[in-house]
């Protein structure tokens, strides 16, 4: 019974997972003598040489710009999703009048496809109506901000410091995990935690970075470009994709809240625990399994966006450009099926990294 289901997973997943990632060892659409749609068309092996480019050439700096919108993207979609998902269900959770109603409502956007959730927010965010002509109801001057061609850069950074910040996130997440595992008298963690920083300082302090780390968009090399940092166009297509999936993360959440026995918030509130401190010290606890679940579900979401950016500012937008859109634009425009491929390899590579712990944590906690 299972092996048909086995059968079509090998060849429509894992098997054209690996064609991808060999065509991104090729020339294919690179080399001028053989057309990339040609039947007699010879793919020569270059190993990782597509990878290299798309890190270091300069005529690759779009892709570049790509990591750095998916990076602000996925950071700011995750924290938004989850802050307002869970705004909703606390009150929700306080017995309101008509909570049935206001459930479905804060649900519908989930109905609706990525692609009309983006046609919808591109007429709200055009720069003469939508909000922007939003105080003029009240008399007011309305506004000018350019939300999805926004020119400015916020947070900047340049490329040749991510290693030393790198370093220092490194440094925060060992620190808490060390202060955690203290906390509950594990000694050996904190001791392999520290064996570990100490390893991370030695790298940083000896200029190993220097020697491994590419020196991407360097003033001196892209002037036109660097620094990089978060562009303010991303910002109309955050708050569409928050607005899309925080009725989802509100659902989890009201599951979840569902699940945690009334008993224990009478006990709580009969021994003196205001409203808040049920919240914080009772009902928020009980939760963190399935923040973690929809940190994965959220994260792996806009690794791959697409639908929503193409919709709302098409595929030619520097200011929003993601891998995905890079994809589509270098397979099917362009003709260029290696760096395509190589592309959704590097992004395959990054949900493996958020997807492989979750499903470490959850076996873990099976066994």
């Amino acid at each position: 019974m299972l092996m048909p289901t086995f059968i079509l997973l090998g060849i429509f997943v894992y098997f054209f997972l690996g064609k991808t990632i060999y065509y991104s060892t090729t020339d294919w659409g690179e080399n001028p003598a053989q057309p990339a749609l040609s039947e007699t068309v010879i793919r020569e092996n270059i190993g990782f040489e597509n990878y290299q480019n798309l890190m270091t050439d300069i005529i690759q700096a779009m892709f570049r710009n790509s990591l750095t919108n998916m990076f602000f993207f996925f950071v700011f979609f995750v924290i938004g999703s989850i802050a307002l998902g869970l705004l909703l269900t606390i009150i929700l959770d306080q017995k309101i009048v008509g909570e049935t109603f206001f459930r479905t409502v804060f649900l519908s956007p989930m109905a609706l496809s990525f692609v009309v959730t983006g046609t919808i927010w591109r007429w709200l965010l055009q720069p003469d109506g939508g909000l922007n002509a939003l105080p003029t109801v009240f008399g007011l001057e309305p506004f000018r901000f350019n939300w999805l061609n926004s020119q400015e850069i916020w947070l900047q950074f340049t490329w040749d410091k991510v290693p030393q910040y790198l370093t220092f996130v490194g440094f925060a997440i060992l620190a808490f995990l060390a202060v955690r595992r203290a906390l509950h008298q594990d000694w050996r963690s904190v001791g392999f935690m520290g064996t570990l920083a100490v390893m991370m300082l030695i790298i940083f302090a000896a200029g190993v970075w220097d020697r491994i780390w590419l020196p991407l968009d360097v003033a001196e090399a892209e002037p036109s470009i660097a620094p990089k940092g978060f562009n303010a166009a991303l910002v109309g297509i955050i708050i569409a994709a928050i607005w899309q999936m925080s009725g989802y993360v509100m659902a989890i959440f009201t599951a979840a809240l569902r699940g945690i026995p009334e008993d224990l918030r009478e006990a709580a509130q009969v021994d003196g625990c205001s409203n808040l401190k049920v919240y914080t010290h009772i009902i928020l606890p009980q939760l963190r399994p399935f923040v973690i679940s929809t940190i994965i579900i959220l994260g792996h979401t806009s690794l791959k966006i697409f639908d929503l950016v193409f919709a709302m500012s098409g595929p030619d937008n520097a200011r929003t450009v993601m891998p995905g859109i890079l994809v589509y634009t270098k397979g099917f425009r362009q003709n260029s099926f290696a760096q395509a491929s190589a592309i959704a390899t590097i992004v395959l590579l990054f949900v493996v990294i958020i997807i492989v712990p979750y499903l470490y944590i959850q076996l873990r906690r099976h066994d």
